[in-house]
């Protein structure tokens, strides 16, 4: 693993770490002065369809600009986007993605109510799988001691670790 190619989990940490920084500062941006982009490179880059990205405009969380007839997104709808596709990820139902979006405002005058709602939920999840962690363990460990037993009673050699 030690080949040069192979992020150790700081680097990727740190690596995600700046990502995040990334996506909050786009979505925090001055839309008037940002770069645009069009459906396709969202499409591309996010491996979301155009039907996805209009689903996303119908439920109010894009709000992409017409130019020419043409949709165009920018660095703050980006921004959004992947805030959606990580809440999503996460669990999030659209309504909840939806709520903490509109708390922003159009100057950030609820950036501070927006962080609160995310430390909440982000500690609710955390205790969660925390839990289900602990579990899981516990799962572990009972199912090796009946795997054990049973190797042990037929004359079979022990369970390698790993």
């Amino acid at each position: 693993m030690s080949d040069g190619h192979t992020q150790s989990a700081g680097e990727r940490q740190a690596a995600a770490t700046e990502a995040a920084r990334q996506v909050l500062a786009d979505h925090f941006s001055d839309d008037v002065h940002s770069e645009i982009f069009g459906v396709t490179e969202l499409c591309r880059a996010f491996d979301v369809t155009p039907r996805t990205l209009r689903f996303y405009e119908d439920k109010g969380l894009l709000s992409p600009r017409r130019i020419n007839g043409t949709r165009v997104y920018s660095r703050r709808d980006r921004a959004r986007l992947v805030l959606i596709l990580r809440a999503k990820a996460l669990g999030s139902s659209l309504a909840e993605i939806k709520q903490y979006l509109d708390m922003y405002g159009q100057a950030g005058e609820g950036r501070e109510q927006q962080l609160r709602y995310v430390l909440e939920r982000t500690d609710g999840a955390i205790a969660e799988l925390e839990q289900k962690r602990a579990h899981i363990e516990s799962s572990l460990a009972e199912l090796r001691i009946i795997n054990s037993g049973v190797r042990e009673n037929l004359g079979l050699p022990p369970l390698e670790a790993g």
